[in-house]
């Protein structure tokens, strides 16, 4: 579609937008807590409320409502709080607030006035922050994340299903570009189903406002950042939701985007200037192709095509080059880890936003909140390429140097799908990916995985080999880096990307009706499954030589790959053979690591191994083995 036929069928929607939106309405603004008192004109003010006491004093207010750019703007006079000036945009719909909250500002209600056309006044809320200590607790080695779709998980609370006034207000399940029903409390329900598994933490796919007309299921065209879905429920829930995983020893990773907004998001609807958006005289694609961010001959114009071409046709790409875009992201993500205590944030299409925007973005939320675990989408095709978009011992490029502390470790994912989807397949790649690790500042803080929402799922992938199953888990269980279970890998769900829809299917038992329900009884290889993954997530849980133990890994050698986690007291031994035939493996070859080790248990089946010098391992197998003095 042409951006002129774009616009003209955005400015049809915008009357409506505007005149009666689905996130608010000139009474009431939506928060956290509740709702605040607007006044009359003023359609929202973003961020709907702030704290005292940030580290950062400074404060970007962006007050939308007709005609609002017309008027002029003072502040009462608040202890500690200054205005710093205001700022009129393209639109008249807009106007931008600057202010400075000192630290001897106290919690209370800041006396906005305007004047214009009619003088209208806002009472806009300073808060005190939460001091509770559960709360931005981080995340380690020491976890292993629940990574699922909340439409497609459980069913918590049905009276969401359906929300008058959303652009996609049913559900049918029986479609995959449909919405099925799945919230926060469906996902809360399950809570004791994650520590079973073994999982700490949880990743939801994003759950903020996605008021798209179609697949807007999945999360990742947002048209709200300060609202979730509310057929995921409110925002008070998900805060409570955040409360309560803490509470059960579950820490919550919020999926996040920086880069684009869906189309019928009310700034793109309602544009408050023309520079808030990158755009073309005829609608352009990112080229996808991260390689020209560092290229050392690469051209201006393909960078620019990566970094501003829109990621889809409804996916607005946002110009982070422009300051109050890159304000107005920063406290968006700001306000969000203050108001709901979650743990981490993973990044979507992390490489496609604008470099210097992603330094200064990671920068702001660091010096907040130190303890807030940040990791990166970073889909490229070599270690170095994903190297690039971590903290690494790189130089800058193009003025560019990752603060990002790790990323979702795509090589070792395709490393072990290399090693497993064929008879015989490659484990070099799997030692090349993790020996290519000197390339970051500490690539423990990768986040490992098998598949995900866009993947086809592993199960399929290797040709529903339950062996290789085991031995991808047990890789994804003891290797270095913090390891990432895609619902339903657990009980075998399977099919290939051919469409995404495929690999987003319902878990079974989580919603009314279904005649299988794995939250309560696994039967058969899905049992099977479950409890392997339960027994070892469960025994790296209670060992952390499997967390924060050092890693050293041996060349493979006729089929077999053998690296070990140890400490100075404890090690553990994985073995795995990737071959159709028994395999003798001569143990005197890790004497560095067995020495004074006599015999091992493998930690799943119990097994005892009696002699570390001369080891048969059978075909496609992996073991995980503590060894004993």
């Amino acid at each position: 579609m042409s951006y002129s036929r774009f616009f003209r069928l955005a400015a049809a929607l915008l009357a409506a937008a505007v005149a009666s939106p689905a996130w608010a309405n000139t009474s009431v603004v939506s928060t956290a807590a509740g709702t605040t008192k607007a006044a009359p004109g003023i359609t929202r003010i973003d961020p709907a409320f702030w704290w005292v006491g940030m580290k950062n004093p400074k404060l970007q207010l962006l007050v939308h409502g007709p005609g609002i750019g017309s008027s002029t703007a003072t502040l009462a006079a608040y202890p500690g709080v200054t205005l710093d000036g205001v700022q009129k945009m393209e639109s008249a719909n807009y106007l931008v607030i600057n202010l400075t909250i000192g630290p001897d500002a106290k919690p209370g209600q800041l006396k906005l006035e305007f004047k214009g056309t009619k003088k209208l006044t806002y009472a806009y809320e300073l808060r005190a922050r939460n001091t509770d200590p559960q709360r931005v607790q981080g995340l380690t080695q020491a976890d292993f994340i629940y990574m699922l779709m909340p439409d497609r998980f459980a069913n918590g609370d049905p009276k969401n299903d359906v929300v008058k006034g959303t652009r996609v207000n049913h559900i049918a399940r029986d479609s995959m570009y449909a919405r099925h029903g799945g919230d926060i409390r469906g996902i809360q329900n399950h809570f004791a189903y994650f520590k079973q598994l073994g999982a700490t933490a949880i990743w939801p796919t994003p759950l903020v406002e996605n008021d798209m007309p179609r697949a807007s299921y999945h999360g990742y065209a947002v048209t709200d950042g300060y609202r979730i879905d509310p057929r995921y429920g409110t925002n008070a829930e998900y805060a409570q939701f955040v409360k309560a995983a803490h509470a059960d020893g579950l820490k919550v990773v919020q999926d996040i985007v920086l880069n684009h907004w869906g189309s019928f998001h009310y700034l793109f609807l309602d544009q408050p200037a023309a520079d808030w958006f990158h755009q073309f005289p005829t609608f352009t694609r990112s080229n996808y192709n991260a390689y020209a961010l560092n290229d050392p001959h690469g051209s201006q114009r393909d960078r620019m095509l990566y970094n501003d071409g829109w990621f889809d046709t409804t996916m607005p790409d946002v110009n982070q080059s422009n300051p109050l875009v890159a304000t107005y992201l920063i406290q968006n993500f700001l306000w969000c880890v203050e108001s709901t205590g979650i743990d981490g944030y993973r990044i979507d299409t992390y490489p496609y936003s604008e470099p210097q925007f992603l330094m200064a973005w990671g920068k702001a939320i660091a010096d907040e909140y130190p303890q807030l675990t940040l990791f990166g989408e970073a889909w490229e095709g070599t270690e170095a390429e994903q190297a690039f978009f971590a903290q690494n011992i790189l130089p800058h490029v193009n003025g560019f140097k990752s603060n990002l502390p790790g990323v979702l470790d795509f090589q070792v994912a395709f490393a072990i799908g290399d090693a497993l989807k064929t008879e015989n397949g490659d484990l070099s790649k799997l030692y090349h990916a993790l020996q290519a690790d000197w390339l970051y500042v500490d690539a423990t803080r990768n986040v490992l995985f098998l598949d995900n929402h866009d993947m086809s799922r592993f199960y399929s992938v290797i040709g529903e080999d339950f062996n290789k199953f085991k031995t991808s888990i047990a890789w994804l269980l003891t290797l270095r880096g913090t390891p990432q279970l895609y619902y339903g890998t657990e009980v075998l769900m399977k099919n290939f990307s051919n469409p995404d829809g495929k690999v987003r299917e319902d878990f079974p038992g989580g919603f009314a009706g279904d005649k299988t329900n794995y939250f309560v009884s696994r039967p058969g290889q899905a049992g099977e499954a479950f409890d392997y993954v339960s027994k070892l997530a469960n025994y790296r849980k209670a060992h952390p030589v499997l967390s924060s133990g050092k890693l050293m890994q041996f060349i493979p050698q006729d089929g077999v790959y053998t690296y070990f986690r140890y400490t100075d007291t404890d090690c553990v031994m994985v073995i795995a053979n990737n071959t159709k035939d028994e395999k003798k493996v001569d143990g005197t070859r890790f004497a560095e690591r067995t020495d004074g080790f006599s015999s091992g248990v493998e930690v799943v089946s119990g097994a005892v191994v009696p002699d570390l010098k001369t080891l048969r391992v059978p075909p496609h197998t992996a073991w995980v083995v503590e060894l004993r003095k």
